[in-house]
C-alpha cells in the first residue's frame, strides 16, 4: 500500500510516540517522583528503573525487538518472523535490564538465550496455569509495531496482534487489547481519525460485548479512575481514556499529543507504560511531526538507538522493508543530485554564527560548526557522529502534505534559538536552500529580532543568492505572525508586484 505523505507522517509518529511517552513517563512510574496537579510532566529520568533524561524503559525496548523483525518486511504471523521477535526479547531480557515486568520475566527466564516462537508461548500458558495470572499490561505496551507490518490488511493486522501478545501472555483479553490497538492505531493513521472501536468486529461476540462495556467506561468516566493500571484492560481504558478527555484545541490541534500524554502521565501508577501505550495512538493519529524536537533530540535506549532510528524501522515496516527510490532510511547519503541550488553557505543576517546552505554544504562542513538542523532527509553519514544533528520533516509541497506546517517551521526556529542558547553555532539546510532553509530562518529572524514575517523574509531573502520559498511556507509563515490567510495572499501579491527580491512558488519534491 503506498500512503500519501501525512499518512506517512502518522506512521513515523506511531513508535516515536509510543518511546516519548515511555521516557516522558519513567520518572514518575508508581509516585518515583511527584507531580503536581498542573505541573507538565517532563523527561526527568530516574524511575524504578534509574533511567537516563530521555532514556525509554522495557516497554519501547521490547517495542524495538517487534519492530526490527516487521521492518525486515516479515509477517508477523509466521513462526519463523516470531522466533525472531522472541530471541530479540530474549537478546534484550539477557543484557539484565533494569525493569521488567513480573510476568515478562517470568517467562523470558524460563526460555534461555535462543528460545522459539513455540516455546515462549509454551511458556507463557505454564505462568497462566501455575498462577492464574496472565493479563498484564506487556504486550500491549510493544504492540504497535503490529499496526505498520499489516497497515494494508485490517484482518492481517488482528492475527498478528494476537500472535505476537501470545509469546508472553496467555490471556486472552491481553490479545484482545492488542487487537483493538493495533487497528486503533492502523485507522488513525490510515484515516487521521481516533477511534478504538475500530477493532472491535474483528472480535468474538462475547469479547466484543465485554470491551464495548469496558471503552464506555472510559470515555465516561475520568481518567483518574483507571488506577492502578497494570491490568491489560485498565491499561487500556486508561490510555483512551486520558486521550479521549484531553481537549483538541482548534487553532493548535497537534498540540492533543503532548497534552494527552500529560493527561495519561497524570493518571499515575504505571506512568510509562500507560503513556506508552496513549503515545503510540497519539502519533498515529498527530504524527511524527507533532512531537517537539526537544523531546526527539533526547530520546533513546536498548539496544543503543535513538528517536531517528525508530522513524527508521516505522517507515522501513510500511514500505514492506525496503528503502524509498533515494535509498532513505539505511543509505550513508541520500543522493540529490538531481536537484540544483545553494552550494553557497550563507551567514544569516540576524546572527553571524547561523549558517544558510543547501544540503552540498555538509560535504565540506564549516569548520566552526558544531550543530546542524536538516529540513530534508539525510543519510546516517551526512552528518559527522560528533556534531549535534537534529532533523524536521518539513515537504516543500502543499499543505496536505504537511499536517503540522507552521508547527514544524516553528519547532525547527526554536530548535536552532535553543542550540544557540546552548553555545553551539549551527547549521541550517535543506535540499537546495531555496525554499525551506530561508522560511525556518526567517522564523528564527522573528524570534531573535522581534520582527513580522515579511520584515524577516525580506532580509533572509536579502542575503540568499537564489530565494524561492514555497508560497505554502510563506503562508504559515504568516500564520505564525498572526496574520489573517487573506491578508497573506494580499501582501503576497504586493511583494511579488514591487519587485522584492524573492517569490512564492509551488515547489513539488517530498525530500
Amino acid at each position: 500500500m503506498r500512503l500519501a505523505s501525512a499518512q506517512t507522517d502518522r506512521a513515523a509518529g506511531v513508535l516515536l510516540g509510543a518511546a516519548v511517552g515511555d521516557a516522558l513517563g519513567a520518572g514518575y512510574e508508581f509516585g518515583t517522583a511527584r507531580l503536581a496537579p498542573d505541573e507538565q510532566p517532563r523527561m526527568i529520568g530516574g524511575g524504578l528503573g534509574g533511567f537516563e533524561p530521555g532514556e525509554w524503559t522495557d516497554d519501547t525496548a521490547q517495542t524495538w525487538a517487534v519492530a526490527e523483525v516487521a521492518a525486515t518486511g516479515a509477517d508477523l504471523r509466521t513462526d519463523e518472523a516470531l522466533t525472531d521477535v522472541a530471541r530479540g526479547f530474549a537478546r534484550w531480557y539477557a543484557e539484565g535490564p533494569p525493569d521488567v515486568g513480573v510476568q515478562t520475566s517470568r517467562v523470558l527466564g524460563s526460555v534461555g538465550r535462543q528460545p522459539t516462537a513455540g516455546a515462549l508461548r509454551d511458556a507463557a500458558r505454564d505462568v497462566l496455569a501455575r498462577t492464574g495470572r496472565a493479563g498484564g499490561n506487556g504486550s500491549l505496551m510493544r504492540t504497535s509495531p503490529v499496526a505498520l507490518a499489516h497497515v494494508d490488511d485490517a484482518s492481517a493486522t488482528a492475527e498478528a496482534a494476537v500472535a505476537v501478545s501470545e509469546l508472553t501472555h496467555a490471556d486472552p483479553r491481553a490479545g484482545e487489547a492488542c487487537v483493538l490497538w493495533c487497528l486503533a492505531i492502523r485507522h488513525a493513521v490510515l484515516e487521521g481519525e481516533l477511534d478504538v472501536r475500530a477493532g472491535l468486529p474483528f472480535l468474538d461476540a462475547d469479547a466484543r460485548t465485554f470491551w464495548e462495556a469496558r471503552i464506555d467506561e472510559a470515555e465516561s468516566m475520568p481518567p483518574s479512575t483507571f488506577r492502578p493500571n497494570g491490568y491489560v484492560v485498565t491499561a487500556l481504558q486508561a490510555a483512551w481514556s486520558a486521550i479521549v478527555s484531553t481537549p483538541v484545541a482548534d487553532a493548535e490541534p497537534h498540540r492533543h499529543l503532548v497534552d494527552a500524554l500529560a493527561t495519561a502521565i497524570h493518571i499515575g501508577d504505571d506512568t510509562d507504560t500507560v503513556a506508552s501505550i496513549a503515545g503510540a495512538l497519539l502519533g498515529a493519529r498527530w504524527g511524527s511531526s507533532a512531537v517537539p524536537a526537544e523531546w526527539r533530540r533526547v530520546v533513546h535506549g536498548w539496544p543503543g538507538r535513538t528517536a531517528r532510528q525508530l522513524v527508521d524501522l516505522a517507515m522501513l515496516t510500511i514500505n514492506g522493508g525496503r528503502p524509498d527510490s533515494y535509498g532513505w532510511p539505511g543509505v550513508s547519503r541520500v543522493d540529490y543530485h538531481g536537484w540544483t541550488g545553494n552550494g553557497r553557505v550563507t551567514v544569516h543576517p540576524d546572527d553571524d554564527r547561523v549558517y544558510l546552505a543547501g544540503i552540498s554544504a555538509l560535504d565540506d562542513l564549516p569548520a566552526d560548526v558544531t550543530a546542524v538542523v536538516s529540513l530534508c532527509r539525510t543519510g546516517g553519514e551526512h552528518v559527522p557522529g560528533s556534531v549535534t544533528h537534529i532533523d524536521f520533516r518539513l515537504v516543500d509541497s502543499t499543505a496536505a502534505d504537511n499536517p503540522n506546517l507552521a508547527y514544524v517551521i516553528d519547532d525547527a526556529a526554536r530548535t536552532v534559538q535553543a542550540l544557540r542558547d546552548e553555545g553551539h553555532t549551527v547549521l541550517l539546510h535543506c535540499v537546495a536552500g531555496q525554499s525551506r532553509t530561508p522560511t525556518v530562518a526567517a522564523r528564527y529572524s522573528m524570534l531573535r529580532a522581534g520582527v513580522s514575517a515579511d520584515e524577516a523574509l525580506d532580509k533572509v531573502c536579502a542575503a540568499l543568492p537564489d530565494p524561492r520559498p514555497n508560497e505554502v511556507l510563506v503562508r504559515a509563515l504568516r500564520k505564525l505572525d498572526g496574520l489573517r490567510r487573506e491578508q497573506g495572499d494580499d501582501r503576497a501579491t504586493r511583494h511579488a508586484d514591487s519587485g522584492a527580491p524573492w517569490k512564492t512558488s509551488v515547489r513539488c519534491h517530498d525530500t
